[in-house]
């Protein structure tokens, strides 16, 4: 019986997501008919960047890791009744202290490496924990906390670019990570050429995805997260500690932000730079996380579809379409998903409304 309603589930996540996209692509074909582009060009254009080149496929993989990532903080946290807006400043504190440990620290690869990772996941976590902790302690709402958050990362992470310990001199950003820090590989480069940046973050992604999936689904300390996001009250009346359960809910979205963050400096731009703006990583991570129904399966299909989008829309500024008609797909797709959502879960009410009124 469970197996069925899980199918069932899946199924219904499934056609909602096709769908969404569908609604997404016909409407971003209907602004660049009002626009004077070709659509049918345009598209052939994005999906040509995506699919027509192995580099191209490689390329978008590596874009979406580090928003498969935080899609997973947001979806995480969302399964346990709150609301991840920090994981853009969670992620920039992973890349800043994987950048600190990556130039500081001069260890071989197999100690390195793991120190890195731990480390920004550990800063991160922290990070998150405290918006978990003022909301535990003193109630101040994570949406609030987070954002204000998310500010004090980024010019943290400005400071610490021109420490002379860091700043690489003549520019506004730090010196790159030690080889001993980096996750790159270079046996696909038969295959994609080179210039290509392949790296371990996917495989990372994946075992993220099952270890979360595990800890949510299949331990004791994971039903309680749940049962505090399907009912805070009934889950307070069952005994569990509301507090320690906030604040371990947000240190775990915050270390798994943190560990995009880690990703993305080991693997793809190997230091940091100064920021007058966030560059939308933990935000985008939240559209893909409400595109994979707060499914860590889910979410990887979403990110690599966001991925693929981003890296493919760029190409369809060859036939003069504004790079602004992928973000006019996205916010569609976004729309679709959460007005159908809505829509049957009013259904769904209002079935059950009737059901009582008739017994």
């Amino acid at each position: 019986m469970k197996e069925k309603i899980n199918n069932s589930k899946f199924r219904a996540t499934l056609i909602l997501t096709i769908r969404s996209i569908f609604f997404g692509l016909a409407f971003g074909a209907i602004v660049l008919l009002l626009s004077g582009h070709d659509p049918i060009l345009a598209y052939e254009k994005l999906f040509m960047g995506i699919f027509s080149k192995p580099k191209y496929l490689c390329w978008v993989v590596i874009k979406s890791t580090p928003i498969i990532l935080t899609g997973l903080s947001v979806a995480f946290a969302f399964r346990t009744g709150l609301f991840n807006i920090g994981a853009e400043g969670q992620f920039m504190i992973g890349t800043l202290t994987a950048t600190i440990l990556g130039v500081v620290l001069d260890l071989p690869p197999a100690i390195h490496i793991p120190i890195v990772v731990m480390g920004a996941m550990l800063a991160a976590g922290l990070f998150g924990g405290f918006a978990g902790w003022l909301k535990g302690t003193y109630g101040v709402n994570e949406v609030i906390s987070t954002i204000m958050l998310n500010w004090i990362a980024l010019y943290l992470a400005n400071y610490f670019v021109y420490l002379p310990m860091l700043k690489n001199p003549g520019t506004e950003s730090t010196f790159d990570i030690r080889e001993s820090a980096k996750i790159n590989f270079s046996w696909l480069e038969t295959i994609t050429g080179p210039g290509v940046k392949n790296n371990w973050g996917f495989l990372i992604v994946i075992i993220g995805v099952i270890i979360i999936s595990f800890y949510l689904f299949k331990t004791t300390k994971g039903f309680e997260l749940r049962a505090v996001g399907y009912n805070k009250h009934a889950a307070k009346y069952a005994g569990i500690d509301m507090k320690r359960a906030i604040i371990r809910s947000m240190f775990i979205a915050g270390a798994l932000a943190g560990l995009a963050g880690a990703v993305q400096v080991m693997g793809v731009s190997y230091h940091i730079s100064k920021l007058s703006i966030s560059e939308n990583y933990g935000f985008t991570g939240i559209a893909v996380s409400l595109l994979g129904s707060n499914s860590p399966v889910g979410v990887i299909f979403a990110g690599l579809m966001f991925g693929g989008m981003q890296y493919g829309g760029a190409k369809m500024q060859f036939v003069g379409v504004p790079s602004e008609v992928i973000n006019i797909i996205f916010g569609i797709i976004i729309l679709s998903t959460t007005i159908t959502d809505m829509s049957w879960f009013s259904l769904k009410v209002k079935n059950k409304f009737i059901k009582q009124r008739e017994v």
